[in-house]
This record gives structure tokens, sequence and C-alpha cells, in this order.
């Protein structure tokens, strides 16, 4: 690869400085503006071999930036860069032709590997990339976790795509949400969405459902009954829960992939589809078909590109953002004006096990909407059931309720990583949840919760001030 031009726009001269020390030392020649503007003026008389910008700019932001780069130089290269990690940034950059999308705070190896990449590409291109108009704003899926960027990468490079998806997740984590987000997003977006669970209907009537019935095909089936294949025909149908579907019934699945047609149950007459499949499930697909529970021919069909949701706990930067959202959606429900969150509170929610992943989180917003005595949520009004300390492991055994193993277990580690002056560490931490926990247990009445832990009623004030829990 021959070492190319950088050009970087930021109104940020800090961001502008780091890239340009960085691939600076990389080998590669450095021009950096700090508006669009410049940039616009700049490309009259000379080409970058690929452009950096941030998305979020006074003036013209990097979106309005980048249309007009594409309509003047569809074949160069523009990585687009944003701090506000969202669903609607990483697709919109990629409809009007972004090379790539990289969301602050960034690794610098990376942003370089990056850059280097788009380089090569524009070196090796022959023919302009297509660029479509972006689409308007949606709530879509909440997420500034690496994970989750990866998530929104996946549905911009597949917003020209009609291509199978088979998203992996546990129960809870947003799988239909990422599937009406690849269907929105996708050119299918006018046509039907239609979402059926494999889980929740009897094995009896599945194909019923999916593919529809005749009059008279069975005992009350009184009259034509179209299935969802029919109705999401033009458009996409989400199987949730595929790793549920029977077998006989995934041989039928497996036929109208293969060749855009089925038969109604009672029927005679072939009836031909377009459809897009999008599956999800929370099982392991590989081990089931080890196991002869999921045909290998259907999994391979379905398995074209993967998407992994990744749990709460895994995500854990994102609590405090859902949260915070998740209580004004149940607020605007009510009717009512929407709960703040202390510090305090967030903290002990981003350290929950939360097994029910978001759909979790989501129901206990809506509890604390209703329950929650003040406008404040203090984390004595989050449900008690939150902190049962036995939780499932990776393994999925539970871990022992015995606090006192628990606390050598977190000891063991801490040493093992090197952390030293341990009691001044654990001390306020324990301290902390005692203080919580008796709170919660006497409903916030803090005579009662000293009596309970043995202070006086000055000592648990002096220890809240200490502990910033008031």
């Amino acid at each position: 690869m021959q070492r190319g031009i950088v050009w970087i726009v930021d109104d940020d001269s800090s961001i502008r400085w780091v890239l340009e020390r960085a691939l600076t030392g990389a080998g590669l020649n450095c021009v950096t503006f700090d508006s669009g503007n410049q940039v616009l003026d700049a490309l009259a008389t000379q080409t970058p071999d690929v452009l950096l910008s941030d998305i979020r700019m006074p003036g013209m932001d990097g979106l309005a930036l980048l249309k007009q780069i594409k309509q003047r130089h569809p074949m160069l290269p523009v990585i687009i860069m944003t701090a506000h990690s969202d669903l609607d940034a990483a697709v919109s950059a990629y409809q009007q032709g972004a090379f790539d999308y990289l969301p602050k705070p960034f690794d610098i190896d990376e942003a370089v590997a990056l850059v280097e990449r788009a380089i090569s590409h524009y070196q090796e291109q022959q023919q302009p990339p297509r660029s479509q108009p972006a689409s308007g704003p949606t709530a879509d899926i909440i997420g500034e976790a690496p994970a989750m960027q990866d998530v929104f990468r996946i549905i911009g490079r597949l917003s020209r795509s009609s291509i199978s998806v088979l998203i992996n997740g546990e129960s809870g984590t947003g799988k239909e949400l990422v599937a009406h987000a690849l269907h929105r997003h996708s050119p299918r977006t006018k046509a039907p969405f239609i979402a059926l669970n494999m889980a929740a209907i009897p094995k009896d009537l599945i194909e019923s459902e999916l593919f529809g019935h005749e009059k008279g095909a069975f005992t009350g089936a009184n009259q034509v009954r179209q299935g969802r294949f029919e109705q999401a025909d033009g458009g996409t149908l989400f199987l949730d829960e595929i790793g549920d579907m029977p077998l006989d019934v995934q041989t039928r699945l497996l036929r109208v992939l293969a060749d855009g047609q089925f038969y109604r149950v009672g029927g005679y007459a072939p009836v031909k589809v377009d459809v897009r499949i999008i599956a999800a499930t929370h099982q392991n697909l590989e081990l089931r078909v080890q196991e002869g529970k999921f045909r290998e021919d259907l999994f391979h069909r379905l398995n074209v590109i993967r998407v992994h949701l990744p749990p709460l706990r895994e995500r854990r930067e994102d609590i405090p953002r859902l949260a915070r959202y998740f209580l004004q959606v149940a607020a605007k429900e009510l009717g009512v004006e929407a709960k703040i969150l202390h510090p305090e509170t967030e903290v002990a929610l981003t350290r929950l096990p939360w097994q029910g992943n978001v759909r979790q989180l989501e129901n206990t917003c809506r509890w604390l909407t209703v329950m929650a005595a003040g406008q404040e949520v203090l984390v004595q009004d989050l449900p008690s059931e939150l902190f049962e300390t036995s939780t499932p492991d990776a393994s999925g055994q539970r871990t022992p309720d015995n606090w006192s193993t628990l606390l050598a277990q977190w000891a063991d580690r801490a040493l093992r990583s090197g952390h030293q002056d341990l009691l001044s560490e654990a001390q306020p931490e324990m301290e902390r949840t005692l203080l919580t926990t008796a709170l919660r247990h006497t409903q916030g009445h803090k005579q009662e919760a000293a009596r309970l832990l043995g202070w006086g009623r000055n000592t648990l004030t002096r220890k809240l001030k200490e502990l910033g829990m008031e």
C-alpha cells in the first residue's frame, strides 16, 4: 500500500492533535480542519486518500459533509467518528456511503489500522460505492458498549441487503428489537414485518400458523386462512426461538427457503412468496445440530450472517442510560413525571446481575415509576429481589449465599490482580451495602435502620455523609 494523505475534520482540537500524531507516526501525511466547510473548500483543488470526520460539529455536521463528498468524490472513503454512539448514527453513516463508523473513545491502534485499511481499499477500488439517503430518526436500540457497537455496524452494513440473519442472545437481550431494526433499515422497510415465537405455539398448530390452511383442512378450519409466510410476503418474517421448531416443520421451512413456495395445510396449489427470514434463539444451535434436534442444512441456510447480542452484565456501562430511557417511557405511558436516579442508585444498578437482561431492567423501571415514593429513586427504593446474592455463574451453577465465602473469593481475585490496601477498599463498600440493605428493610426509617445495625442515629447520619449516600 502506498502511503496516503489523511484529512481529519473535528471541532475538538484535542482529537485532531491525537489523530494527527498517531497517523503521522504511522507514516501517513495528515491535514486537519475544524469545520466541514473548510474541507469542501480544500476539495476544490485537491483530494485526500481518506477522510476522518466527526459527526456532531457546529454548522455543517458530519453526515451533511459525507453527503456532499459522496456527490463530488464517490470513491473517497470517509470514516465517521462520534461520541454519540447510537444505532441511528451508525446506520445513517453507512447508508450515506461511509467506509466505516468509529465510536469515541477509540483505541488509537485500531483507528490507525482502520485508516490504513480505508486507504488500501481506496487504491484497489474500481467502482464507486452506492449510496442512499438516510432514514429518519428512530428509537431503535440504546448502547455505547463495544459489543453493541459491533451490532450497530452489522445492521448498518446489512442496510442494503435482504439475506438471512441469525440472532443469538440470552432471553431478554432484545433480539426482536434487533430484528425490527434490520427490517426497518432494509430495502423491505415498507413491507410487513411479521413475528412468530416458536416456543409460544402448540406443536400441532405451528404448520397452520406458518403456512396457513384451506377450508376443511382440519376440525375447526371453517375458512381459508393465510399463514405468516403469506402475511410477510415482500417483507420480513421473524422466527423467534427457532431452536424450538419441531423437526418436521424444519423440513418444510427448508423447502420454502429453497423453493420460495409452499402449500397451505390441506392445499394442493403452491403459494409463491418473497420473504426475508430473520431467526433468533437463546440456544446453542450447533449443539442442537450435534444432538440431532436441529437440521444441519437448515442451520446453514439461516446462519448466513450471525448477530450476537451480549447479556446486560457484559455491557454494564449502558445500564444508567437504559434505565433513564425506560423511566421516561414508563412515565409517558402512565402520564406522570419521569423519575430520576440518584447517583448511588445508578451505581447500584450497574452492579446487579440482571439475569433477565434488558427486559428485567425495563420491568424494574416500570415498577419504580409506580412504587418509588419520591421523585428521586434511592437505592432503598429498588425491589429487594434484585439484591439476591445467590446467582448463576457462567457454568449455570449458583454462587454461595455465605457472604464470607464471597468476600474471600473477592479478596483472592483482588490480590491476584495486584490490588493493595484491600481493607480501605472493602470496608466502605461493606458499610454502604449494610446501610442500603437496612434502609430498604426499614423503608427508609433511619433510626430503626441504625438500631438494626447496632449504631446510634448520629453514627448512621455521619456514615451516610462519609459514603456520599445523602
